[in-house]
């Protein structure tokens, strides 16, 4: 049963509802809601269903009017009719309302009425009766199987009989089955060969006999094989003698053919006649400078392919003739032609390679070209654009929309909001290892500083040896540049740690409590660097982020990585959520992208990972020293 099917355009407004549960009538606001921000307005269309909540939506787009269809159920049920209701409400209503939407526009979006009630529960109850589950198959009974057909008289085997042969039924081998069971037939029936003529018969015969004659049916039967084989059937044409004439491609066509295998070498020279040299016959150039080579002529794959475009495309014209040829190329560049997804393919198959090549993920690069597809099939193509051009703006606006963050970031403001309320602004790092976590936050640190804000530093990373003093020399730099005697005798940068061995979780709550008394604006934490596939240091993570609630909680990863950006992030999300205690676990908030200076032009990590969380990056690390990084 549905809960609601609706038709919308993609400016908001709404044409036509249908609520099939009853409720208020805001039940299907949030849904759809959600559906807007989280997959229409960040480009992820790759995948026609989204779930939110207890329920399931399906949507289709229509890109010649702007239209958007969305269906809703409990995602507990399994509906098999979903697929074909929207596909024919989407065209039913097209169908209905085309000369409407063609002649008036967004004025008959506005001014329009739509009565679509009476054949939306046409279409939904042939749905339905479409979809119904067929009655399963009967259970044959016994009387009816094969094997009630048997005697017992055919199932008892007598002592020295052979089993019967199982009959193979396959098309394919049935005739020639048949004439090698002709042959043996007649093999068996000739004359002077004694067989038994009944069961009877053969119970008659002593042991002795019947080993005697199973003997002699071998040696037959072997001797008739060596007479087949022996008999070699001759070749119907012989081989040509002589050597062929080698023909090189770089050779000219009328070079003459060297050909001595007609001479007597006896040392007789007249037999091999000295050949006199012919110009016209010399290989190659004769207009070339001597001792001198040349390159090879050569095409590239890529200009193949565009010579096979262009013979393509003039195959059409040749025939119309040169007016039509002309007219039809007009006619293509005019905006009069509705984008197909047979036209769209080539081009996107390129774009994929593209931005796999420049680092993306691949299932993401699928997914983003999916979400292009679905967003201009049907759509008309503006006036002199090409299809190339169409998709690539189409994929560049989707990229855009990606990296843009769905919330405000501006880590600067937070903190002096919390100064106000005379608390410490808390940030947590989180990644694997080696990625660059404690130099990351000592830049940050650096920043944050340059700001007029002071930092303390805490020291959770409890299990890594060298962490301690790694921060440690990190905060003395930071000191040496910043000293106490420049900022009135206030102490910028602090170090909080407690050793080794100790609860990371505990750690972060002293040094929150320390750093609200001793007065500091800003906790940075540093925790261990651990995989995402571990699961102790996974639930340790989450325990530290749902006692210790930072305002921010930053994964710090590196812009090297290619799909195993996807892995990391997903399933650090999913092990915050599975390892928290909170009804709403607390997962990443944004994005530290570190050795960005490294990767030269491949920065499809980037993409990735805000693809996959759909948090922005906030800081994105391009040198080694205590820089400022850029946000």
């Amino acid at each position: 049963m549905l809960d609601f099917f609706t038709i919308f355009s993609k400016g908001g407004l709404v044409l036509w509802c249908f609520q099939g549960v009853r409720g208020p009538a805001a039940a299907a606001t949030a849904p759809v809601n959600a559906l807007i921000r989280s997959v229409l307005l960040q480009e992820r269309g790759g995948n026609n269903s989204f779930t939110h909540e207890a329920l399931t939506l399906k949507y289709k787009l229509d890109n010649q009017f702007e239209l958007v269809f969305v269906v809703g159920f409990q995602k507990i049920l399994t509906l098999t009719y979903v697929d074909k209701l929207i596909d024919d409400v989407h065209k039913e209503f097209r169908d209905k309302y085309r000369n409407e939407f063609q002649q008036k526009g967004t004025l008959g979006l506005l001014n329009g009425t739509f009565d679509f009630k009476d054949d939306f529960l046409r279409l939904l109850r042939e749905a339905e009766e479409s979809s119904k589950v067929r009655a399963p198959t009967v259970m044959k009974t016994f009387e009816q199987s094969v094997k009630s057909q048997k005697t017992v008289k055919c199932m008892i085997e007598t002592r020295g009989e052979k089993p019967k042969e199982k009959v193979k039924t396959k098309k394919n081998k049935g005739s020639k089955k048949e004439g090698v069971e002709t042959v043996t037939a007649s093999n068996k029936a000739a004359p002077g060969e004694k067989q038994p003529s009944s069961a009877g018969d053969k119970e008659e015969l002593t042991k002795d006999e019947i080993l005697q004659k199973n003997r002699e049916e071998f040696f037959k039967r072997h001797m008739k094989a060596g007479e087949k084989s022996s008999k070699s059937p001759k070749p119907d044409t012989q081989k040509e003698k002589g050597k062929k004439p080698r023909v090189w491609d770089l050779g000219n066509s009328n070079a003459k053919v060297l050909d001595y295998s007609d001479s007597t070498t006896n040392g007789n020279s007249e037999a091999c006649p000295v050949e006199e040299f012919d110009p016209d016959v010399a290989l190659g150039d004769r207009n070339r400078e001597p001792g001198r080579l040349y390159d090879l002529e050569y095409e590239s794959d890529e200009e193949a392919e565009e010579e096979k475009v262009i013979q393509n495309t003039s195959k059409p014209s040749t025939k119309k003739g040169g007016l039509g040829g002309m007219f039809g190329m007009l006619k293509g560049l005019v905006g009069s032609k509705s984008l197909t997804r047979e036209d769209m393919d080539p081009v996107l198959e390129k774009m994929k390679d593209h931005l796999i090549a420049k680092n993306v993920a691949a299932e993401i690069a699928v997914q983003l070209c999916e979400s292009v597809a679905k967003k201009l099939e049907g759509k008309v193509m503006g006036t002199f654009t090409t299809v190339t051009s169409t998709v690539k703006q189409a994929l560049q606006e989707a990229l855009v929309q990606i990296l843009q963050p769905q919330r405000r970031v501006d880590v600067l403001r937070d903190v002096m909001d919390a100064q106000r309320h005379r608390r410490p602004y808390v940030v947590t790092f989180c990644g694997v290892n080696g990625v660059g976590k404690s130099t990351n936050l000592a830049k940050i640190s650096f920043w944050l500083i340059e700001n007029g804000f002071s930092v303390l530093i805490a020291a959770c990373d409890t299990f890594r040896a060298g962490a301690v003093e790694q921060l440690r020399t990190h905060t003395r730099r930071l000191n040496a540049l910043h000293p106490p005697e420049s900022h009135g005798g206030r102490t910028m940068v602090q170090l909080y740690e407690k050793g080794y061995g100790k609860d990371a979780a505990g750690i972060a709550m002293e040094a929150i409590s320390y750093a609200r008394n001793q007065g500091f604006d800003v906790v940075l934490v540093d925790t261990a660097g651990r995989m995402q596939d571990n699961a102790p240091l996974m639930t340790a993570l989450a325990k530290l982020i749902a006692v210790n609630a930072p305002d921010l909680v930053l994964f710090v990863g590196e812009a090297l990585v290619g799909n195993e950006a996807v892995d990391q992030l997903v399933k650090f999300n999913k092990a915050l959520a599975d390892h928290s205690m909170a009804q709403t676990p607390r997962l990443i908030d944004g994005i530290v992208l570190t050795k960005f200076d490294t990767i030269d032009d491949k920065v499809g990590a980037a993409i990735s990972m805000t693809y996959i969380t759909s948090k922005p990056i906030v800081f994105v690390d391009v040198s080694e020293e205590h820089a400022l990084p850029r946000d």
